[in-house]
């Protein structure tokens, strides 16, 4: 039995150690894991021979949950792909979806929520009517929320399945075009790769990491971000083995425009998840790192933030440090003048600021 204090970063880097653990150091684990979105990825790392008693059950919860929510994505990537046939351009697969139809090591316990895509922005209308027409509809009606995606994001209205009530991301770029950053979707799109027996394709592998660099270090993916953290790790050592990954990896952030966030990427998966392959890539990204204040209010922020805190008392700290973050992604995707508009328009509307 383990005695010293587990953090559930320690059983992320050694997920045998869950079963070493008992009383309140295993429901507070477990907990965190599951709001974290992580009791998946861990019980599938778990031999089952080790477990008994109510850990066997969470864990038999889990995986269930995990192939319940494989299949469903699968059956709707079938869907979706015979109502986009008609597409005269690629259609690429982002995230879990793209992880799952890779069958990554990664994907093995992760749950989707939805399903994400990319699209030409030539090609963004037809996409959406075809969706349309085959059963999918606009979850957002509010004539504000339209405009807000239609005009300023890199993606339309989530869109719902009316009889599956399943999700649809459709993106026409991984960033919103009035952001600081401007990553071009035609050279994501150009580098795509066919997914092998699938009509999709994904994007490469340094553009997959990227993009959940960007995802979770400037575009403020706050609410499951030990999770896209894991990811991002997880990307890493899945690639490692092809020819010179780490080279084109920086030199792509360079050609992208993304470096800043691939520098905060690497340093948490060297710092938190301690991987070796980051440790590796960082010795290539000194020249790139941000200035000293910004650079450690920065990492102080995003650490609040990647620690597994207690569901039920986030702390002060965290919620200021969330509030932060909150308010930079946005002051990074928009002008002064659009983003006041906005954030007044949210404050009137939920009664506060509260991160997304």
């Amino acid at each position: 039995m383990v005695t010293a204090a587990i953090s559930l970063i320690d059983v992320l880097l050694r997920p045998p150690l869950l079963t070493e653990l008992g009383g309140g150091d295993l429901t507070r684990i477990l907990r965190q894991a599951r709001h974290a979105g992580l009791l998946g990825f861990i019980e599938a790392r778990v031999d089952p021979e080790k477990v008994s008693g109510k850990l066997a059950d969470h864990l038999l919860g889990a995986r269930i949950h995990a192939d319940y929510n494989k299949q469903t994505i699968a059956w709707e990537c079938k869907r979706l792909a015979a109502a986009l046939k008609p597409m005269p351009g690629p259609v690429i697969l982002l995230k879990g979806a793209a992880y799952k139809a890779l069958d990554l090591g990664l994907a093995q316990g992760r749950l989707a929520s939805d399903v994400d895509l990319l699209v030409p922005k030539r090609d963004l209308g037809l996409a959406e009517r075809l969706l349309l027409n085959a059963g999918w509809s606009h979850m957002k009606a509010d004539e504000y929320d339209q405009h807000y995606y239609r005009e300023w994001m890199h993606e339309l209205p989530p869109l719902r399945h009316i009889e599956r009530g399943t999700v649809v991301d459709l993106h026409h770029g991984i960033l919103p075009p009035t952001a600081r950053l401007k990553p071009d979707p035609a050279q994501l799109i150009s580098a795509a790769r066919p997914i092998a027996g699938s009509p999709f394709f994904t994007l490469s592998p340094e553009d997959s990491v990227l993009h959940r660099a960007v995802h979770l270090f400037f575009d403020g993916e706050l609410a499951n971000s030990l999770r896209e953290l894991v990811d991002i790790g997880e990307l890493l050592s899945a690639f490692a083995q092809e020819q010179q990954f780490e080279q084109r990896l920086v030199s792509r952030a360079g050609e992208l425009g993304v470096s800043r966030p691939l520098y905060y990427a690497i340093h948490f998966c060297s710092e938190l998840l301690q991987s070796d392959i980051a440790r590796s890539i960082a010795t290539g990204l000194h020249a790139i790192a941000p200035a000293f204040p910004a650079r450690q209010l920065i990492l102080a922020m995003m650490r609040a933030q990647l620690i597994p805190a207690d569901p039920d008392h986030t702390g002060s700290l965290r919620r200021i440090a969330a509030n932060l973050l909150y308010l930079r992604s946005h002051w990074q995707r928009m002008p002064p003048l659009m983003l006041a508009r906005h954030l007044v328009t949210q404050i009137r509307r939920r009664g506060g600021i509260r991160p997304g």
